[in-house]
């Protein structure tokens, strides 16, 4: 899974690098040249949506994720583990629809042939960041779901302040 770490933020660290740079132009070139570059914000849009999915990953992976565990915490071991299992269920089904419908969009823009209006390439290359950012998620999700049905395994068998 470092490889896939890796792999993450790379992405993240060169969309963000792309994205600024681009758009940096783009200022530079309309304040002083009166010209815009209207291609900038189809790749920019684009990239968004890209680091939108892959940030989800990293933040699944790394627990970021806003959460209230009040109940979780309260709870005894059985509905800690039903916790865990309906959570884990309820994040692949999201990221699954999320991956088909995507599969299914980029087809779709495949079989009709469609071009980005700036740039003029096939609206699929830059649509695959939606089911490869739902993958990503995907596997995130597995990988947290065994992680936390492990450890609640492990903080069942300690007691007060073995925990601390």
């Amino acid at each position: 899974m470092k490889v896939l770490q890796y792999l993450e933020e790379i992405i993240l660290v060169l969309a963000l690098a792309v994205m600024t740079v681009i758009s940096f132009a783009n200022i530079i070139a309309r304040n002083f040249a009166s010209m815009s570059f209207s291609f900038t914000e189809e790749i920019t849009i684009n990239l968004f949506v890209l680091i939108t999915f892959v940030g989800t990953a990293v933040g699944v992976r790394r627990y970021a994720h806003l959460s209230f565990t009040l109940l979780f915490d309260l709870g005894g071991r059985g509905f800690k583990k039903a916790i865990i299992v309906f959570t884990t269920l309820s994040g692949l089904f999201l990221f699954g629809v999320l991956f088909w419908y995507g599969i299914q969009m980029i087809l779709f823009q495949m079989d009709i042939g469609q071009k980005t209006p700036a740039l003029g390439w096939p609206q699929w290359i830059l649509s695959i960041s939606l089911p490869f950012g739902a993958f990503l998620c995907i596997i995130r999700t597995i990988q947290v779901g065994v992680m936390e049905w492990l450890s609640s395994n492990k903080l069942s068998v300690l007691k007060g302040d073995d925990i601390l």
